[in-house]
């Protein structure tokens, strides 16, 4: 089931783009749609273990779900989330893993898959060539810091990596698959003098921000034009890849190899194993470690495959 998080820059985009039934009054925006977290945790919608915690599944069956070495107290490495973003977020950074460490957050590298946007929608992403920690800083005191960071034009298709480290601001009128490690520390350098859902400024990290931002990091592009096959993120937390499935095309996971994330950006697919079951745009299947399973496109189908996280 997913979880509505209600935000300051959100919308109902979810109603329209991904045909959710959202909370009535409230800015949506983000879904979290598998997450295991002491504060937040997904929980199976249907079938044999419905109504149970993706914790609970990995307390009893870590091996089946992960692998035979996976620790069960482990949380699920991975969070996946849509954005619906109306307005801009904050300018941010999350800690790399050493400066998390000292600073008592976690570390998050993430992916970015835009599925769709409006006309003239932008990323702010990494500095701009020339700017140095000085300048930055001096920015910052003048409310400047806008001129310093790169921006870059966005198409639905495109995809953005985001490592620990890396400045950013997500521009309004972006509909975004967010794919992260499982974290959830942010500190926010700037707000654009911003009042949030409570009408108080929200709270700001200079100090955290200063330290974990990467001031060698500029001027990054997005992944531009990908096709089946791309693979658009490899790192050590996650590998992810673009894939499609035609009209009775079938993509194929075997049994025991490793866990799977397969995330449907367009069109519909069908999951063949001891039964099948179809799942359209916005839905994200956890493909265990046990199993055989075949994805067959009902009709063209484009999907995010992410593995290597076990």
């Amino acid at each position: 089931k997913p979880l509505y998080m209600e935000r300051v820059w959100g919308g109902r985009s979810l109603e329209d783009k991904l045909n959710r039934a959202l909370p009535p009054d409230k800015v949506i925006g983000e879904s979290w749609e598998i997450v295991d977290r002491p504060e937040a945790q997904s929980v199976v919608e249907s079938g044999q273990f419905s109504g149970a915690t993706l914790r609970e599944l990995l307390q009893e069956s870590a091996g089946t779900i992960m692998g035979p070495t996976y620790d069960p107290t482990k949380p699920f490495p991975i969070l996946v989330k849509w954005l619906d973003c109306q307005g801009k977020l904050s300018l941010q950074v999350h800690p790399p893993a050493r400066i998390a460490e000292k600073l008592n957050g976690e570390p998050k590298t993430e992916n970015w898959y835009i599925a769709d946007v409006d006309e003239g929608a932008e990323m702010m992403v990494g500095l701009k060539k020339g700017v140095t920690r000085e300048t930055f800083e001096d920015a910052l005191k003048r409310n400047q810091l806008e001129a310093l960071v790169h921006k870059t034009s966005v198409s639905a298709g495109d995809s953005i990596f985001v490592w620990s480290g890396r400045i950013h601001a997500i521009g309004e009128g972006n509909f975004i698959l967010e794919i992260q490690q499982n974290s959830d520390t942010t500190y926010r350098v700037y707000d654009w003098g911003r009042v949030g859902l409570h009408g108080e400024l929200r709270d700001l990290h200079v100090e955290e921000s200063m330290e974990s931002i990467n001031f060698d990091d500029y001027e990054p592009e997005p992944l531009r034009n990908t096709q089946p096959g791309d693979v658009l993120a490899d790192c050590n937390e996650f590998r992810i890849r673009k894939e499609m499935v035609g009209k009775g095309k079938i993509l194929s996971f075997p049994d025991m190899s490793q866990p799977v994330l397969v995330n449907v950006v367009s069109g519909e697919v069908e999951i063949q194993s001891d039964r099948r079951t179809r799942f359209k745009l916005g839905d994200t299947l956890l493909l265990p470690y046990t199993g055989n399973f075949d994805v067959m496109g009902l009709g063209e189908a484009v999907l995010l495959i992410t593995d290597q996280f076990a």
